[in-house]
């Protein structure tokens, strides 16, 4: 009789077979051969995808985002201000009765759309409204809120954050647009399960458009890119500043330490991972909302114990956004910064999101399109500017460290510091003993990220090799790798690979929506028409 071994068996075995590979660690320093042999790529890889626009010294990729943001705004009547109480009102569940109604499906009918899109299959899905979002969030709702800004300021002074705050605001149009073609082209297999992102509306929202070939290729290219990215900046970013807040906050030493952590959390994020986007959901949906008030709570507390700063703080971030002091690159410089930081911690353009927003239950794309707009609002302009306010009143004009640090390095006390560290000195400033709690909530962001992309990941994977179960597998095995490496990497290594992977979705994914916007018009319609008529 033929035995079937159970993937979570071989998952274990997987790493009682890291047991050896551990102890060799301690006698090979592997941190820094890890470090070595991934620098050389990561460099390479950024100076590739973050080239210049001819005649310009602006990268490419920030001209695409800021266009394509400006263009959706305008176009769609400013969805991201006029349909702001929509998307709160959908997220709540006010709406839901709507997917219960046939009027919906007799209209698709008419339309004549793709067979296999949930327009012919109704209510499909796996998740509500607010566990897609919840999923989402956490896929952009991580460390680059805490690190990514603190390496904002320290690279581009208090200037970086206005320009921050601008690509939120403009990325809840570009989100918007992503997420409703992410639900209107999605796959519902036989078993329930639901395949949905950029390479599905790539691939069939182009052909329908009469593209098929560029539309296939286009879908293949954000597959390829899109598991690089789950590999860099969904995962290697994320446990590289869990694995440095850990080591720097308990004081732990060797050259093994932060492989050893990236061992640990590779076994934590496999268990879960293991269970697929319903387990994630239920995951995500505990963990998000409370790691996210918890942080909140603690930067509103700063932020008000310095309210007569705050003014002095804002006045910082408008007047140095447009006259930024000598040393921080300029205006252009301190702009890019801005864009650069927002673009990696929201993903809006990139498409990523669309992934997990593809498995909400309902037959409204547009519905799951304004929910989905909520997340550079929550990421941006609220987190990421209560974390740049922390930072901005704790050191003030230079009080504490000159803002233009290289490769977002500062001296404090004499001694180096980066990326989460620079949020941690502000916050143990105003707050005793916060040194466990930020160390927990970097933790925590790290994992939450790590799994949603670990799903994103996965879809582009399937799409690309199939949806076997040894696909499955082999993907999370690659994923979990990726954990180890990015504990051990020097933070600029890792933040350059990882900010290049996720900006490289950019490309395929802007033409596409740039092609498909008039089907995301439509879907607005339809929605904005049924709850009028409810």
């Amino acid at each position: 009789m033929k035995y079937c071994f159970p993937s979570k068996n071989l998952f274990f075995l997987f790493l009682l077979n890291l047991i050896p590979f551990t102890t060799s660690a301690q006698e090979t320093g592997l941190d820094d051969r890890i470090n070595e042999a991934f620098t050389p790529i990561a460099n390479w890889w950024g100076a590739l995808v973050l080239h210049d626009f001819p005649g310009t010294s602006i990268p490419t990729i920030i001209i695409l985002l800021v266009g394509g943001a400006l263009f959706f705004t305008v176009y769609f009547g400013f969805v991201n201000v006029r349909r702001f109480p929509t998307a709160i009102n959908t997220v709540r569940g006010k709406y839901d009765k709507l997917d219960c109604h046939q009027s919906r499906a007799m209209d698709l009918e008419i339309k004549g759309d793709i067979k296999d899109t949930n327009l012919d299959e109704s209510q499909q899905g796996e998740v509500s409204h607010f566990q897609a979002l919840a999923t989402a969030v956490s896929g952009t709702v991580g460390n680059g809120n805490i690190a990514g800004v603190a390496l904002a300021i320290a690279v581009g002074g208090p200037g970086a954050t206005f320009w921050m705050i601008l690509c939120g605001l403009l990325g809840m149009s570009t989100k918007f647009v992503e997420c409703t073609l992410g639900v209107r082209y999605r796959d519902v297999g036989e078993d329930g399960t639901v395949y949905g992102g950029p390479m599905y509306y790539l691939s069939k929202g182009l052909k329908e458009r009469g593209f098929t070939r560029i539309g296939k290729f286009l879908g293949l290219t954000f597959a390829l890119l899109c598991i690089g990215a789950s590999f860099g900046g969904g995962n290697a970013a994320q446990s590289n500043q869990a694995a440095m807040q850990l080591v720097n906050s308990f004081g732990m030493t060797g050259g093994n330490a932060r492989t050893i952590i990236g061992l640990v959390m590779m076994g934590f994020v496999g268990i879960i991972i293991i269970g697929g986007i319903k387990r994630i959901a239920t995951v995500t949906e505990k963990i998000v909302p409370f790691m996210a008030l918890i942080y909140i709570l603690a930067c509103l507390y700063i932020i008000g114990s310095n309210f007569s700063f705050v003014d002095d703080a804002f006045g910082m971030i408008f007047s140095q956004a447009f006259n930024p002091k000598a040393g921080l690159g300029g205006l252009l410089g301190v702009l890019i910064t801005g864009f650069r930081r927002a673009a990696f911690s929201n993903e809006a353009g990139a498409g990523s999101a669309s992934i997990a927003h593809a498995a909400v239950k309902t037959k409204y794309p547009a519905s799951e399109g304004l929910v989905a707009l909520l997340e550079p609002f929550i990421d941006t302009v609220v987190i990421c500017t209560m974390t740049a306010l922390v930072i901005i009143i704790f050191n003030g004009d230079n009080v504490v460290f000159d803002y233009g640090g290289i490769g977002g390095k500062v001296m404090i006390d004499g001694v180096a510091v980066e990326g989460a560290g620079i949020t941690a000195a502000a916050f143990s400033e105003y707050i005793a003993f916060s040194g466990p709690f930020l160390t927990l909530a970097v933790v925590l962001f790290a994992i939450s990220t790590m799994i949603s992309w670990s799903y994103y990941g996965l879809q582009s994977w399937m799409f690309v090799f199939g949806k076997s179960k040894a696909s499955d597998l082999s993907y999370k095995i690659l994923f979990l790798i990726f954990i180890v490496i990015g504990s051990a990497g020097d933070m600029s290594a890792v933040w350059t690979f990882s900010d290049a992977m996720i900006l490289a979705l950019v490309f395929p994914n802007m033409i596409g929506l740039m092609i498909l916007y008039p089907k995301v018009k439509e879907e607005l319609t339809i929605y904005l028409s049924a709850i009028k008529g409810k």
